[in-house]
């Protein structure tokens, strides 16, 4: 059975609030990091070919921080849907329940252990 509203299900909302607001001050530090980047070196000269190449890298790795943390996002209001619908804890695959400790360790866990293994299978 999903979890209903219980001080455990109360934990997890308060978890799940706390990294959404975590995730955000990332976000915003990450989109100011590069325009303060832009406005240093607006397609302006670059000293050589090293320093271009650490600028692209640097942007490169912003840019899969953005993903991730934007996926994460994503991931917590949907976790937060599930509680609001009463069908947080419960796999979104097979409708069996996912334990309590997966939950407390990953609560934007939409799946039990064994359909996530089967979601991560290579296809």
């Amino acid at each position: 059975m999903p979890l209903q509203d219980s001080a455990e299900l109360q934990q997890l909302r308060t978890r799940l609030d706390e990294r959404e607001a975590e995730l955000r001050a990332e976000v915003g530090a990450l989109r100011a990091e590069e325009a303060g980047d832009m406005t240093r070196t607006p397609g302006g000269p670059v000293e050589d070919n090293g320093e271009r190449g650490e600028e692209e890298a640097r942007h490169t790795v912003r840019h899969a921080e953005q993903g991730r943390d934007t996926q994460e996002l994503r991931d917590i209001a949907a976790a937060r849907t599930r509680m609001d619908e009463g069908r947080y804890g419960e796999c979104v695959d097979c409708g069996c329940d996912i334990p309590l400790p997966r939950l407390q360790a990953q609560p934007t866990a939409a799946r039990c252990v064994a359909c996530q293994e089967r979601a991560e299978q290579p296809a």
